[in-house]
């Protein structure tokens, strides 16, 4: 049997078979096959099955398909390994907040040279627009200009006064997976899109700034016939994966269109004389997307 793994905790799966959930767990000797993967089956696989003869519950998976892309990050707690969040997805939603908590820019952009390593397209939904000063809204504008020049899209949003057909509009048509920090909202837009799935919510801290990890696991929730979610956990720190310090700067729209014209083929667009990349630095590049780029190349603190 063929089947689309819908949620994954490390030890077993929820597999969909014919639009029934069914655990399962992975074959033994499969676990080896990729040695440097924490998991080598993510939500959004799709997977081999059999029945197994020891439990009418219970399925066992024995082959995993092929992907048509991933979303990568390094492991938080098994050095030299990466962690797959989902795989075969159509596209990736960021949920941003400005305040309670803040996303710094740097996150934003880790997430977005991820998704363009396999050109997936990118929305940035800036959430908790209700509690934004202008100071806030300000520096909105100031990141709006810089990504939509970029072709991402955006949008400034309040999950809690915004309308049910406003949001679903971003979501429909395509299976999406929907990332950020813990308390940016993610579980409260599910609730809102598909109350069926129960997220739990809890309050940001305001001592600390920072959100209470409620999605424990990677699950795909399906809005329509035709439309999916996969809501992952909350993330800290989202490490850059297989990727190059010579290959970063593609996936950067605004320095690939400039890549070649720099004096050294090999060049990082750090130091070097007659850099393209340096040279645009505060007209087709903004000072912030390359402060991001630096931060990467050289910071392996952000890249875990």
């Amino acid at each position: 049997m063929e089947g689309l793994v819908v949620k994954s905790t490390g030890l077993w799966y929820e597999v969909e078979i014919n639009g029934q959930r069914k655990v399962a767990r992975l074959r033994g000797k499969l676990k080896l096959e990729e040695k440097k993967l924490t998991n080598p089956i993510a939500v959004g696989d799709t997977v081999d099955l059999i029945a197994n003869p020891q439990s009418d519950e219970e399925w066992v998976i024995t082959g995993i398909g092929q992907r048509e892309n991933y979303l990568l990050r390094k492991s938080p707690r098994k050095k030299g390994h990466d962690h797959i969040l989902a795989s075969n997805i159509d596209q990736g939603v960021c949920t941003i907040t400005l305040r309670m908590p803040r996303t710094s820019v740097g996150f934003i952009d880790r997430f977005l040279v991820s998704l363009e390593a396999f050109r997936i397209p990118a929305v940035l939904l800036f959430n908790k627009s209700d509690l934004y000063k202008p100071k806030d809204l300000a520096l909105f504008q100031e990141l709006n200009e810089i990504y939509s020049s970029l072709g991402y899209q955006v949008h400034l949003t309040s999950f809690l006064s915004d309308s049910r057909e406003e949001l679903e509009q971003i979501f429909s048509g395509k299976r999406s997976l929907l990332s950020g920090h813990s308390g940016a909202g993610k579980s409260t837009l599910i609730n809102m899109l598909i109350p069926s799935a129960a997220q739990e919510v809890a309050a940001v801290s305001t001592f600390a700034n920072k959100g209470v990890h409620t999605t424990t696991f990677a699950e795909l929730f399906h809005l329509d016939r035709t439309s999916s979610i996969i809501d992952t956990p909350g993330i800290k720190e989202l490490g850059i994966a297989e990727i190059e310090n010579s290959e970063l700067g593609h996936y950067f729209p605004e320095m690939r269109k400039l890549l070649g014209q720099c004096k050294y083929h090999n060049c990082l667009h750090v130091e070097e004389p007659g850099c393209a990349i340096k040279e645009q630095l505060g007209k087709e590049i903004s000072t912030r997307r390359y402060e991001s780029y630096l931060s990467i190349l050289f910071n392996e603190d952000n890249r875990k």
